[in-house]
């Protein structure tokens, strides 16, 4: 069965992932307000209820290589929607073969991105494209091609310590195009 059968879609993010503490992995999955390759944007808040829904079931956004169901390489400990985007932490497994393979290809640069996979329940048609307001997550994937370019991966969340001033200059600039978008959108 495909993934487009059962109704997934995929977004990709780009930068530079970061491990720290050996396998741990963190940074950004999705940026509000920036336009993707699709011609997608999703709006701050979409996110919230899958997963408050995930949470009240005692379940989690799993963490695939490359969208592919049956190569899980980690687990996602932290997912949430800050002012940014969704940001994401997590741990790959060095019981799992392919998550060793990951971790050497993120180390060395080869891999240079995350990406979203999900169902739209929510959305606005706009002349530049689709606003997506509510997205129930299913994973979160390592991948080898980025659509997001201006997500960066492995830059903390705006409100953890130690974001460095080239990814607070990020974040402003972000922020920035967030709201030019919007402006033009209305």
């Amino acid at each position: 069965m495909r993934s487009d059968d059962l109704g997934l879609e995929l977004k990709f993010a780009g930068g530079a992932p970061v491990l720290t503490e050996g396998s741990v992995l963190e940074g950004y999955a999705s940026l509000f307000g920036v336009t993707d390759q699709g011609g997608d944007r999703v709006a701050p808040g979409a996110y919230a209820a899958s997963l408050a829904r995930l949470a009240a079931r005692g379940d989690k956004v799993r963490m695939l290589w490359q969208h592919d169901p049956t190569r899980p390489i980690g687990v996602w400990d932290e997912i949430r929607e800050d002012a940014r985007g969704l940001w994401v932490r997590g741990r790959l497994l060095p019981e799992v073969a392919q998550a060793r393979e990951a971790a050497a290809l993120v180390a060395a640069g080869a891999i240079e991105g995350l990406s979203i996979g999900y169902r739209t329940l929510g959305a606005e048609r706009g002349a530049k494209g689709r606003v997506l307001t509510e997205i129930e997550l299913w994973e979160v994937s390592l991948v080898t091609f980025p659509m997001l370019a201006e997500a960066k991966v492995g830059r903390k969340s705006d409100d953890r310590e130690g974001e460095d001033a080239a990814g607070g200059m990020d974040a402003a600039a972000a922020v920035l195009r967030a709201a030019a978008a919007v402006l033009r959108a209305s």
